[in-house]
């Protein structure tokens, strides 16, 4: 299938086939058919998009292609006869059996889209192989053992009455035992009906004349692709590759009118003269010259180039070859823990969410409302299970409620101006970054909950994107700071804003204040691939930006480091990132991209 790759390929080798990290509208870890997880995305291939999936419910990985079945003439969602009878014959195509069959273990449709679910492949495709054996050809006996293989494959679909339409490299799968496998039965059927992509249901450079002109097709179409295929496998190069389908189709008839031995036997000098004659009767223009019987055409080609079987274990001994060149890392050889225990983090979030709502709403209503213990528990469970439910209503109660306190609980000229400023503080973050994000809340509310006001840049940098990161470090290191003093004066607004003014007259109030939202956007931008390794480093350059915002600040208030550093900061922003970072460490990136994240569309 086009571009259809194993996982750790996929992450390993993101800009050879142009992946984007991909989907998204919802923030979430995105979910198909109810049941499979993406682990990684593919670019937009000939008839669809392919991703990489884990299927939640069996415990594996599965590729998984989609692809629109809405016909441009047609209004939306409204299936014509041609697409269903194409559904119906892409349906019954993926469900051949054979060893050299990529499995299907499920074929679906939403009326919009068609998703097949096949076996994961753990290897290269053809197109990937011949990029990294040297001079991008196979040896004979790895063209013996290809061609044999694919052979069987379609003369067993023949035999059933399927044929496949589009044969080309990245639809050939080679596993680590060196078996080879033929992906997309149907598909170009139903691509064709659908008018997708060329609506011609093949591969421009792959497609005979018949088929790229819109002729009818049968079981001698399969045999010119899989000619094209062999002799690129063999020289390195497909001579039919065109820009358009026009400029295929002129190569194909240029070549018709002179003969392709000579220039065959000239490329590669060893191939027998028997070889090169079934290849160029296999790639003759016109249908009629060439084998009718695939089957025996690969058996025939076959013999003539060498042992298949020691060309299987050269394929194999190739794709460990690969493979052992790769990036063996944790990352790269296990499924993420988000993925396999999905719930995990979002209960994290929900918890810490809970958690600093019931501690700052105890807070504020043990002042508001002192003389009514079980009015406060009943209003601190109350917010504690809005939180759990949906943690922005956590940091929506708890700001509300501690505006409300600071406007009534010994109310004076100033209180209304101070509270109407937090109000537009509070609301200008939590549309921005508050409502975005499940760890917003926990984040932004932290520092207050631990009379810290350090206490945000790590956790916000690792969860957030970068603008809701910034906004989330700087209201957080303000909201911390306010509430400690407004707990202290217990909430009293006319003597809070005498502290609150002193402590903004001090550039070390606002250096502290920079170091917390630059250091969480740079932890944040950095942890932007969703790679551990980048997570960690983010971290740890947050970390130097926060600790040097610190020492910078000391030095400014005091003029001075050592005798009043504030040690009790550093210590708690470095145990802080400590702890973030064995949790990304633990668990691992969530590829699924921050909640809220626009990623680019899967599809």
């Amino acid at each position: 299938m086009e571009d259809l790759r194993v996982a750790h390929t996929a992450r390993r080798h993101p800009a050879s086939d142009g992946q984007t990290a991909a989907d998204g509208v919802s923030g979430q870890s995105e979910i198909l058919l109810n049941r499979y997880r993406v682990l990684s995305r593919r670019g937009t291939g000939g008839f669809g998009t392919v991703c990489t999936c884990w299927d939640t419910r069996l415990q594996r990985r599965v590729a998984i292609k989609r692809m629109p079945l809405t016909d441009a003439t047609t209004s939306a969602g409204v299936l014509t006869s041609t697409t269903e009878e194409a559904l119906a014959e892409a349906r019954t195509a993926s469900l051949l059996a054979h060893p050299n069959i990529v499995t299907v273990h499920d074929f679906e449709t939403d009326g919009a889209y068609a998703y097949l679910v096949m076996e994961f492949i753990d290897g290269l495709n053809l197109s990937e192989l011949l990029a990294r054996v040297e001079g991008g050809v196979l040896t004979h006996d790895e063209a013996a053992c290809l061609v044999s293989a694919l052979g069987r494959a379609l003369g067993y679909a023949h035999e059933n009455g399927v044929l496949h339409l589009d044969i080309k490299p990245t639809n050939i799968m080679i596993d680590r035992q060196g078996t080879v496998k033929l992906a997309d039965f149907g598909m170009a059927t139903l691509a064709s009906a659908t008018g997708y992509g060329d609506a011609r249901g093949g591969t421009v450079g792959y497609m005979p004349p018949e088929q790229i002109e819109g002729f009818l097709v049968d079981e001698r179409a399969d045999v010119f692709s899989l000619a094209v295929v062999m002799r690129q496998a063999l020289t390195g190069h497909n001579i039919f590759f065109g820009r358009d389908a026009k400029e295929s189709l002129n190569k194909i008839l240029k070549t018709a009118h002179s003969r392709t031995s000579a220039s065959l036997a000239k490329e590669d000098q060893t191939l027998s003269l028997s070889a090169i004659d079934h290849l160029e009767s296999a790639l003759s223009s016109d249908s009629s010259h060439r084998p009718a019987d695939i089957s025996e055409f690969a058996d025939c080609l076959s013999l003539e180039l060498g042992n298949a079987q020691a060309g299987e274990q050269s394929l194999k001994n190739l794709i460990e070859q690969s493979e052992e060149e790769e990036d063996e890392s944790w990352e790269n050889t296990h499924i993420p823990f988000f993925v396999r225990h999905p719930k995990v983090i979002p209960a994290c979030s929900r918890a810490l969410a809970l958690c600093v709502t019931a501690e700052l709403m105890f807070f504020i209503l043990r002042d508001l409302v002192p003389s009514s213990l079980p009015f406060q528990i009943v209003a601190v469970s109350i917010s504690a299970a809005a939180a759990a439910l949906w943690p922005p209503l956590g940091s929506a109660l708890v700001l509300s409620t501690f505006v409300y306190a600071l406007a009534t609980i010994s109310p004076t000229s100033v209180s209304f101006p101070l509270a109407a400023l937090l109000v537009l503080f509070s609301i200008v973050w939590w549309i921005g970054a508050g409502r975005t994000d499940r760890f917003a809340t926990g984040a932004g509310l932290l520092p207050a909950a631990l009379f810290s006001s350090v206490a945000t840049p790590a956790l916000a940098g690792a969860a957030l994107r970068p603008l809701p990161a910034f906004l989330t470090g700087l209201f957080g290191f303000v909201f911390g700071v306010t509430f400690t003093k407004a707990l202290s004066l217990h909430f009293v607004a006319t003597p809070l804003s005498y502290e609150l003014i002193s402590s903004m007259s001090l550039p070390s109030f606002w250096i502290l204040c920079a170091g917390n939202a630059f250091s969480a956007l740079i932890a944040s931008y950095i942890s932007k691939k969703r790679t551990r390794g980048l997570m960690l480093f983010g971290q740890l350059l947050g970390l130097i930006v926060l600790i040097s915002s610190i020492i910078l600040a000391v030095y400014v208030k005091n003029k001075s480091f050592w005798p009043t550093m504030d040690w009790a900061s550093i210590v708690f922003a470095v145990t802080l990132c400590v702890l973030v970072c064995l949790g990304i460490v633990l668990t691992g990136p969530d590829a699924r991209g921050r909640e809220g994240e626009d990623i680019d569309e899967l599809y």
